[in-house]
């Protein structure tokens, strides 16, 4: 039987919709040293991951690098200070959504993000 690569998944949508409830609420009313900066980051790997497996079939590792290694090159942009260089320095939004600051520690929060994505998916799996 053949596998359709473009199909609706609604547990992945309604954990995409929970997820971006929960990092605007951090975004707009959490101002910590923590939570805002790494559980958010941690976060918004997670948030990306269900996006895509909520309308793409496609195999949980793959999909799992590929928004580890997009949310490294993000950060990596920030540290070339591509936010200004798009002149978009005086949008809360676009620094809100880009990010403009570079932290290494943001790599290991996006990490343990796709980490745990793994985990769990390889639980559900059975």
């Amino acid at each position: 039987m053949e596998r359709k690569l473009v199909a609706f998944n609604g547990k992945y949508f309604l954990l995409t919709v929970l997820l971006f409830l929960i990092e605007v609420i951090i975004a707009l009313f959490i101002h910590d040293r923590y939570v805002r900066p790494y559980v958010g980051d941690l976060l918004v790997v997670v948030l990306i991951y269900c996006f895509f497996k909520s309308f793409f079939n496609i195999p949980a590792l793959p999909t799992a690098l590929a928004v580890l290694l997009s949310a490294y090159a993000v950060e990596v942009l920030q540290y070339v200070r591509y936010v200004e260089f798009l002149g978009l320095q005086h949008s809360r939004l676009a620094n809100i959504i880009l990010g403009n600051s570079f932290e290494w520690i943001d790599l290991l929060a996006y990490t343990i993000g796709v980490r745990g994505i793994i985990f769990c998916e390889r639980i559900t799996e059975g």
